[in-house]
This record gives C-alpha cells, structure tokens and sequence, in this order.
C-alpha cells in the first residue's frame, strides 16, 4: 500500500505530462501536416494563431516529462521528453517563419500582443452613421489629415451572420496609420431570404455614401478603395470589378465611379466553388445567399461571382490568404490572381505562412499584425 501511495505523485505527473504532449504534438501536427484528419483542422488554427502559446504547452510537458524520468519512470519520461521537445521547437519555428516573414513586410512587430490581444481590441469608431435606410457604417478616422486615402470594408461571416464591430481593430488601425476606414454592414442572407441581388449592391451603396462625404470626414475621393475579409471580400471584389463594367448599381440611389483599388483578403472569388467544395458549410452559405444550388440558379452564381468579371482594364488588386487556408485555398487565390495577370491587371497577392482562414480574428498574432502591414502598403 505504502509503495502505491508513494508511486501516485509521480504517475500523476506523468499523466499531466503525457496529456500536454499530445495536445502540442497533435497542434504542431497538424500545422504542419494539414491533411491529417481533426488535429489538420484545429492545429493550423491554434498553432498559426498562437504558435507560442502551443510552444508553452510543450515546455510545461518537457518539464514534467524530464521529472518523471528522475522520479523513475525512465521509459515513460524518455517518450515523453522527446515528444514535447519536438513540439516545443516545431511551434517555435512557425513562429520564426512568421515573424520573419512580418519583418521582410516591414511590419513593426509587437511580440507582447500575441499574448494580449487575442480578440478583437475593445475600441470606439469616432462616427457612426445611418446610411441606404437601416444600414449602418462605423468611421475610423485618421488624426490631422486633410485628404487622407480610405477604404471601406465589408466583414465577413459566409454572406449569413457576423457585422461591421468585427473590422474595429483593423478600422483603427487603419486610421492610426493614416488610412481611413469606414466599416459597414449589408443586408444578410437567411433562409428563404437570400441577398444574392442585394448585398453586393448595399457595397455600392456604402462606397457612394463614403464619396459623398468624403469632403466632410477629410478624404481623397480619387483614393476610395472597396475591401473585405472572406465573403466581405467577394463582395468587395465583386461590386469593384461590377461597377467597371458598368453592370451594377446602387441600392440608394446614384452609382458611384469605381473605387481606385480593391482588397480581398481570403476572398470568395467564385460562388459555384463555395457550393461544389462544401467546406465547413460552404454549401449552406451559398444556398443561403443565392436561394438555391448551381443548377437552379446558374445566373445568380454566375452575377455575385468576382471571377465572372475578370478582364483588362480592372483596376489594381490586392489578394491576401493563410498558406492553410481550407475555405479559400492559397491555390485558388493564386490562380484567380493569375487570371487577373493573364488580363493585364495590376495584381499584389501576399500568402501567410502557417495561417488558416481569418488569421486576423486573433488581432495580437503574427499573421494578423503581418496582414494589416500588407494592407497599409497597399493603400497608402
């Protein structure tokens, strides 16, 4: 009895031990090797997001496995060392390759935000404002600036959910470095209700609502920019490359000239893909929006689809997306930016390492600090 008692410490550490080296062996894992099943879904989140929190877990593991080595349990604490070692110098080098890739883009890196800011940061637009009826739109508004660049944004959400509060941190951002930003909401798809003929025209709406106020908040009229995140990207590519081709207009009113540039970071480029690939309900999102699938409604997958439009004369194009991305693959973005260059448009597309879909959710992690620098070249 007394040398059961006196083995449970030490068993117990080890079980402690074991449990944080399968947690950061599947998390680096699966950063690394994707197309593992469950642990290919989560690591590359976590572990892109939050490579040295994953890199804690292991040395926390590395600590307790090398103690229940010396309390004994030699076998048991050898794997367990090797294991978490691993992990440990596997999170660390993505975090390497990312900060090294933020420093080659210029980007003034804060490694403590990586530790503080894990949502979006808890901050104010200096105007909200009503525009196109219900519709509302938060201005982030650079200091002493009398005619400053500025981009409207469109968040993401697969046409369906989410609102312009998800955009707060990069708006602000955005306006401390010299760039306005004016975030806003569009009409949402819901069963029975889709938006498919709406949604991209609320964009169009919102851009000649910033055009015309853009005397009273500073800006330049001839640096107007449409952007968004994910299906706010579509719709950001989709109203910009529409309005040079004349073939839509405004939701309230007069149709504005298209916008200097557009952004799409991990973009929706083609709708009838959302449908076909059905990743983490890609397919319902689309149903969603359009009303029905590809073969009931070919022209409405074929109208709110950005790479329906592509042809010379597009004005210049900033593509960004995680080299993990599942949703919006990097091959995909990258062959719709071929698309573009074949057609002799000015295209920039930026691929970040070790990041899944909306890196930017964690604002404090590297990708999102690399991606806002990216965005700031692009505009300023």
């Amino acid at each position: 009895m007394t040398r059961v008692l006196f083995a449970m410490p030490k068993i117990l550490i080890a079980l402690v031990a074991s449990l944080l080296a399968f947690l950061a062996g599947a998390l680096v894992l699966g950063a690394y090797v994707p197309a593992i099943p469950k642990a290919g879904i989560i690591g590359p989140v976590l572990t892109g997001q939050y490579p040295l929190h994953v890199a804690l877990i292991g040395l926390a593991g590395l600590l307790l496995g090398l103690l229940a080595r010396r309390l004994g349990l030699r076998r048991w604490g050898r794997v367990l060392t090797v294991i978490t070692a691993v992990s440990t110098a596997g999170a660390v080098v993505v975090s390497g390759i990312q900060g090294k890739a933020a420093y080659a883009a210029g980007t003034d890196v804060h490694w403590t935000e990586m530790f503080t800011e894990f949502a979006y940061p808890d901050v104010r637009p200096d105007i909200t404002e009503t525009f196109g009826g219900d519709l509302k739109a938060d201005v982030y508004l650079p200091r002493g600036v009398s005619r400053a660049p500025a981009i409207v944004l469109a968040h993401a959400g697969g046409f369906q959910t989410f609102d312009r509060g998800d955009l707060r941190g990069t708006g602000r951002w955005l306006a401390d470095h010299g760039v306005a930003a004016i975030a806003v909401d569009y009409r949402l798809s819901a069963p029975g209700a889709p938006t498919w003929d709406r949604a991209p025209q609320d964009f169009v709406c919102a851009l000649a609502w910033t055009r015309a106020n853009a005397t009273r908040f500073h800006l330049d009229p001839d640096r107007l920019s449409l952007g968004g995140m994910s299906a706010g990207g579509g719709l950001a590519l989709n109203a910009a490359y529409r309005l040079r081709a004349g073939e839509i207009g405004s939701s309230c009113g007069e149709t504005p000239p298209p916008p200097a540039s557009v952004v799409g970071f991990y973009p929706v480029t083609d709708v009838t893909a959302m449908w076909t690939r059905d990743v983490t309900g890609s397919r319902n999102a689309a149903r969603l929006y359009t009303g029905g699938s590809p073969d009931e409604f070919p022209d409405r997958y074929r109208e709110v689809s950005p790479k329906t439009y592509v042809k010379p004369g597009l004005m210049p194009t900033l593509l960004v997306v995680g080299d993990r991305d599942r949703s919006a693959r990097p091959q995909d973005v990258t062959a719709f930016a071929h698309l573009l260059s074949e057609n002799g448009v000015p295209v920039t597309t930026k691929i970040l390492p070790f990041a899944e879909h909306s890196p930017d959710d964690a604002y404090g992690s590297l990708p999102a600090q690399h991606s806002r620098q990216i965005l700031l070249d692009f505009l300023s």
